[in-house]
């Protein structure tokens, strides 16, 4: 005779404990169709149209890797190394010409003495020299002492010959970072290249060992960059190119010598 089919029999689920966890919420999947969940935030910067001086500045970047630099210019990619450059702007900082308003405070305070009958004594002031015909006037005299020069003045004719008018004139010079930082020390916006000339009978054996550190450090820099041709990087691109036709070369080659 045949089985009786058996009945199938449903477990009734257990009741949920004290700490069992229960969700008021169900997950469901975004949908990122029109209309429907907002999209998510993704990165869209090749899809912005950046301002024209950014576009220019990127091309000439890429321009000045991929062309061959002859040494002249290649100097100007080769700055002075960070911790000489730290110490000499911080020497640097206490010889800033005076501002307008304290130029204005000590004409005012001159002429206040003049009036009470009092004499007035004047004294040259220890500052740094800037501006490119003013201290090209004093490389041309030997009366700098040391001259710095920034790496991205634009355009870089107006610079170009400046180290080599150093170099003539045995005058300490470095190139660094950048024409900023330069103005900086000179109360300006940006300068092209500054100059020591006096420095106060104090600080005479600390600029000594300045100079002495910048002619060690950046000295062996320029001698090797003034003789190398620079740039004539290739891209990513053109790279895999190459690499890749070696790759078949030798691949080639690889069969001829099984063969």
């Amino acid at each position: 005779m045949p089985k009786a089919a058996k009945k199938a029999t449903k477990k009734a689920a257990p009741a949920p404990g004290p700490y069992d966890k229960v969700s008021l919420f169900e997950a469901k999947p975004r949908q990122f169709g029109v209309g429907q969940d907002i999209q998510p935030k993704r990165n869209l910067t090749r899809f912005v149209k950046w301002p024209r001086y950014v576009r220019l500045q990127r091309q000439r970047r890429v321009l000045s890797k991929r062309l061959r630099v002859p040494p002249s210019l290649n100097v100007f990619t080769k700055t002075m190394d960070k911790t000489t450059t730290m110490n000499v702007f911080k020497f640097l900082s206490g010889y800033k010409p005076e501002t307008k308003q304290k130029k204005a405070e000590r004409l005012r305070g001159e002429a206040e003495a003049r009036a009470a009958g009092k004499t007035v004594e004047k004294s040259k002031p220890f500052v740094l020299k800037y501006g490119l015909n003013h201290v090209t006037g004093l490389i041309e005299q030997k009366k700098a002492q040391l001259v710095l020069i920034a790496h991205d003045v634009s355009p870089i004719e107006l610079v170009l010959w400046l180290p080599n008018l150093c170099k003539k004139m045995n005058v300490p010079f470095a190139i660094v970072k950048n024409k900023a930082n330069l103005g900086v020390l000179c109360n300006k916006k940006s300068a092209t290249c500054v100059a020591v000339t006096r420095v106060k009978p104090e600080d005479k054996a600390t600029f000594e060992k300045l100079v002495e550190a910048v002619n060690e450090n950046y000295g062996q820099i320029y001698a090797t960059a003034s003789r190398k041709w620079g740039g004539n990087i290739l891209g990513l691109k053109s790279q895999y190119k190459i690499d890749s036709r070696l790759a078949a070369v030798e691949r080639e080659a690889a069969v001829k010598a099984s063969a």
